[in-house]
């Protein structure tokens, strides 16, 4: 599904730079902070209020010219448009960043109509005063641009979906990744995004802390979503394969200590770890390549038209 990179719902990432900070629970495990300290001697250089951000090179700016140039090929060869999703390292919207870097970037985006840009943040509130022109045009002035917003529970659709409603796009999107909860998208869905298809990306968390993911959120999203005709992509479960077979009424899980309760291994609907008379499943961290992508034996990999 992708050229250049391992991430199932683009053929390209694009950092224009480097650096963010934490500013809700889906950032708790940042794998692009833990990236930045790798790289930074064991602290995040460009992480954090006040840090600066830094500027990728000119020749990573020039990819993006070459994709564009490569269009007809990718297009014969594939029968779409390319994708290439922005700031999987940063955020766009991030208002740490020079209003200088990110003037470039649209005139970058401007430059490169034969790809679809895919600008992903976690700073809906933000994009409104940041985009290059006024809300209800932007998706007439960069027609090549999708914009999604990252929530992660129901808090966070209630605050920012809203937001995400009143900019003009040409094709606007969710990633709730990480799913951290029960999730309601029918009061929105069921009025659609605007005016093109929208699309849901559902995931469970992935690294070394992650937490895991009830069966029954990511089950529930793709019936809220197959019954309004939104596509919808199930990008992982994350670090965690779910047991279907030992649930609420496993005599194990009642002998279970409170350390076997820890997360990672019980988890209720609610997200927490106790038993309160509701579905319990098991879950055993297993890494993410094991625990795959199938829900309920199937891959969705549903994209906008």
């Amino acid at each position: 599904m992708s050229e250049n990179t391992k991430i199932e719902w683009c053929d390209h990432t694009f950092n224009p730079w480097e650096g963010c900070q934490k500013v809700g629970l889906g950032c708790d495990n940042c794998y692009a902070e833990a990236r930045n300290a790798r790289f930074g001697g064991g602290s995040a250089p460009n992480w954090g209020p006040g840090a600066p951000r830094r500027r990728t090179s000119e020749a990573n700016w020039r990819k993006p010219l070459a994709w564009n140039r490569d269009a007809a090929t990718f297009h014969a060869e594939h029968g779409r448009r390319q994708r290439v999703f922005c700031a999987s390292l940063a955020d766009v919207f991030d208002n740490e960043v020079s209003p200088q870097w990110r003037d470039d970037l649209w005139q970058l985006i401007r430059s490169t109509p034969h790809l679809d840009w895919l600008l992903l943040t976690k700073r809906i509130g933000n994009a409104a005063r940041m985009l290059p022109c006024s809300p209800d045009s932007f998706g007439v002035a960069f027609p090549n641009v999708w914009l999604g917003a990252t929530v992660v529970n129901q808090e966070e659709v209630d605050r920012d979906v809203p937001k995400l409603l009143k900019i003009y796009a040409a094709q606007r999107f969710l990633s709730i990744e990480p799913m951290l909860g029960p999730i309601s998208l029918s009061r929105f869905l069921g009025q659609g995004f605007g005016p093109a298809p929208t699309w849901v990306i559902v995931g469970g968390e992935s690294g070394p802390h992650a937490r895991p993911m009830h069966p029954d959120w990511a089950r529930s999203l793709r019936d809220q979503c197959a019954a309004v005709g939104v596509p919808m992509l199930f990008k992982q479960w994350g670090e965690h394969a779910l047991d279907y077979d030992r649930d609420r009424d496993d005599p194990d899980y009642r002998r279970c200590s409170a350390q076997e309760r820890l997360p990672g291994r019980w988890i209720n609907l609610a997200g927490g770890h106790g038993f309160n008379g509701e579905r319990v499943h098991y879950a055993h961290k297993v890494g993410k390549k094991t625990a795959g992508r199938l829900l309920d034996g199937v891959q969705h990999d549903g994209f906008p038209e």
